[in-house]
């Protein structure tokens, strides 16, 4: 084991080589010289590691020991991440697969709904095209219809103006009619709208009626018609308290109050029965006072209304002024006036003109014939023609 090859060429520590012949066998010659001392052999292993070259070598085997140890063991590794990873791929590729197919289904999906859509825009497409056409002809008939629309409502306005004095209507007719010309913006409206605008300043320049007011008015008079007194509806007045005498001759509070003196403490037996008589008399004349009252009227036959003549006269009275009310609405004034002198010739012929509430009655009554109820109203002749020649130019 300790034994070295025969015939070896070792190298020289100075770097000559050293011829074979030089070698000394361990059976014919000792290993050093003659004044070294012997080495045994069971040394000879730390001989060799002694030497530097077999120490590099010894070195050089471990290193590359490592090193194979080394690489080895990063190759497992890489290994053990090149097979995580590939398992990491595949999971992934299998996702990617599922999302794949998923985006195919929902590519599918959406191509069918974009043909819909597209079914639906067609449609849409032609409906537009209909309805721009049909926009098209009504475009072209929009000034026509527009001028015949001003022109009935300028003919209702008309009629109402002169049959029933509706100005404020009319006016509003008008107004709207120039807002209607005014919102196309053609030059050609521009003659008709300065006939409309001077029949509107010819309405605006009208005095103005209170017809709503006039009306509440009589409304009022006619609400307090049942709790107007009539002349046969009077009571009689109340009965004034007897003047007595006591029997003991002490006057009485009434006797007092009326200023005659008291009787003596004691009067005598011809004094009680003057007493009693004065104090008969006295009864006597109240009672026929009461039964028979002295007054004048101008018309008697006002006193001698039964209850059912009363009542009558109540209706005709509320229906002369409910028949003015509607003359004050028709504008006829005429007939509103004849209604209200009706009225106030009853009030002053059957109710009594004393009291205040008949008093209140006839000062309204006064006020409502205190208006004019009639104007002379326009006509829209001229807007109406105006209307009428541009529609017959063109």
């Amino acid at each position: 084991m300790n034994e070295l090859p025969n015939n070896p060429e070792k190298p020289n520590v100075g770097g000559a080589v050293v011829p074979p012949e030089s070698y000394v066998t361990p059976a014919s010659a000792p290993v050093g010289g003659p004044g070294e001392p012997r080495v045994p052999e069971g040394s000879s292993l730390g001989a060799l590691l002694q030497k530097p070259q077999n120490l590099a070598i010894l070195a050089l085997a471990v290193l590359l020991a490592l090193q194979t140890w080394s690489t080895h063991t990063r190759f497992n590794r890489l290994r053990e991440d090149v097979a995580r990873t590939l398992q990491k791929d595949n999971a992934s590729n299998a996702e990617t697969a599922q999302a794949v197919r998923d985006t195919q289904e929902a590519a599918k999906e959406l191509q069918v709904k974009v043909g819909v859509l597209e079914n639906r825009q067609t449609e849409s497409q032609s409906q537009q095209a209909a309805l721009e056409q049909m926009y098209q002809d009504i475009s072209k008939n929009r000034d026509e219809w527009a001028l015949s629309e001003i022109e009935q409502v300028l003919s209702t306005a008309s009629q109402q103006l002169q049959l029933a004095g509706n100005v404020q209507g009319a006016l509003i007719a008008l107004q709207n009619a120039d807002r209607s010309l005014s919102r196309s913006d053609k030059p050609q409206f521009i003659t008709i709208r300065r006939a409309i605008a001077r029949d509107i300043e010819k309405l605006k320049a009208l005095p103005s009626v209170d017809q709503p007011g006039i009306a509440l008015r009589l409304d009022n008079v006619i609400a307090q018609i049942d709790s107007l007194p009539l002349l046969s509806d009077e009571k009689p007045a109340e009965p004034i308290a007897p003047t007595r005498v006591n029997p003991a001759g002490v006057a009485t509070p009434g006797a007092r109050a009326a200023g005659q003196p008291a009787a003596p403490a004691n009067p005598g037996l011809g004094r009680r029965v003057a007493d009693t008589w004065r104090n008969w008399s006295h009864e006597m004349w109240d009672d026929i006072r009461q039964l028979i009252r002295v007054r004048t009227v101008d018309n008697p036959d006002a006193l001698m209304l039964s209850p059912s003549e009363s009542y009558f006269v109540r209706e005709n009275l509320k229906l002369r002024l409910l028949n003015a009310r509607l003359a004050l609405l028709s504008r006829n004034e005429g007939t509103f006036r004849d209604d209200l002198n009706s009225a106030q010739q009853m009030l002053v012929k059957y109710f009594d003109t004393k009291a205040r509430s008949t008093q209140a009655a006839q000062a309204l009554l006064r006020q409502v014939q205190a208006n004019n109820v009639t104007i002379d109203v326009p006509d829209l002749s001229e807007s109406l023609n105006a209307v009428r020649n541009y529609k017959s130019k063109s």
